[in-house]
């Protein structure tokens, strides 16, 4: 009796027990040949690296520090050198000056006696001999013409000397103010790569540090203003942190108890002053307040820094840009005299 058709179907459309075996193992085989031609046309997956320990840290900075100090010793001993050229330079610019008067005055001197024999007004030997007249006068005559020939052969003589003392002179000034250039050149670089690596270290240091009360997801838990100075501890780290990089020699105004609105009286900003009195500050003074303000945009993230004021303008971590703000009516009011640092 016949199958039914879709019984026949059914066996038609299965391997037989005898065929599964071979496509199974030639199902592994495709999927090995797939695997390895995808893991050679597509890239392999970035593994972040790992995160610095603060031993790696502390590691990194007391080699930098030591390389630092090495460059600072370096620099000071191109300063010691630069200042040696110095005084060798303005000697020799001395002794060319010296030199020079010396050869100016006998230079007058030689014209002078050239003058006197075109114009005749110096004795010759010729005149005295045909001249005539008692023979001791005649001596005399002879004696003088000598001597002055003889003074003339010196002062030819001297000028030389003066002439070549000049010249050794010039050529030693000339000298002396290359290799002034050369170490003055030469301590800017020392000078430059010193600092540049000391602020490598400083950047290491403010790595060192994480603001307090950070949370997963990269917000912050709220804090209360503590200690003497009623900051809150973010802010507090914040402030220890600029002043220690960039001393503020004019003060750092934290709390105030007025409610104007801002972050002072709840512990969480503060003033980094760079003159007294509202008086603009020195240009020295604004460049240090140009690098508090860019430490703080560098490090805002990190330290929970929510924006900074400066110089009638606002930086604000969300946007992370500045914007100019209205006239307040002041220096003060407008932050010219200081930078502002808000804290979350």
């Amino acid at each position: 009796m016949a199958a039914p058709p879709t019984a026949a179907r059914s066996r038609a459309g299965r391997p037989s027990a005898r065929r599964r075996p071979a496509l199974a193992a030639l199902a592994v085989a495709l999927t090995a040949v797939l695997t390895a031609v995808l893991a050679a046309v597509l890239p392999a997956p970035a593994h972040a690296e790992p995160r610095p320990t603060v031993a790696q840290l502390k590691k990194e900075l007391a080699a930098l520090q030591k390389d630092s100090d090495r460059l600072i010793t370096d620099y000071y001993g191109s300063r010691i050198a630069h200042q040696k050229a110095e005084q060798a330079e303005k000697a020799a610019r001395e002794r060319l000056a010296a030199a020079q008067e010396v050869f100016d005055r006998h230079s007058t001197e030689l014209r002078a006696l050239a003058v006197a024999h075109y114009t005749g007004a110096e004795p010759n030997q010729a005149t005295l001999l045909a001249s005539g007249g008692d023979p001791g006068a005649l001596l005399n005559r002879l004696a003088l013409v000598q001597h002055l020939v003889a003074l003339q052969d010196a002062k030819l003589k001297g000028f030389a000397a003066v002439r070549d003392e000049r010249q050794r002179a010039q050529e030693e000034a000339t000298a002396r103010a290359g290799e002034l250039g050369r170490t003055l050149g030469e301590l800017e670089k020392r000078k430059d790569k010193a600092e540049k690596q000391i602020e490598r270290v400083k950047d290491k240091i403010d790595q060192l540090y994480r603001a307090p009360g950070l949370r997963p997801d990269g917000t912050f838990v709220p804090q209360l203003p503590q200690g003497p100075d009623n900051i809150t501890p973010r802010m507090a780290l914040v402030k220890q942190l600029v002043r220690e990089r960039f001393e503020v020699p004019f003060g750092i105004g934290c709390y105030r108890a007025i409610q104007d609105g801002g972050e002072h009286p709840l512990g969480r900003a503060c003033d980094f002053m760079l003159s007294r009195g509202g008086a603009m500050p020195s240009p020295a003074e604004r460049a240090r307040g140009d690098r508090i303000a860019a430490w703080a945009i560098k490090n805002a993230r990190r330290l929970g820094i929510m924006y900074i004021i400066y110089r009638q303008r606002i930086w604000h971590v969300r946007t992370g840009a500045w914007r100019v703000m209205t006239d307040r009516g002041g220096t003060t009011a407008n932050h010219y005299d200081h930078p502002h640092i808000s804290v979350y």
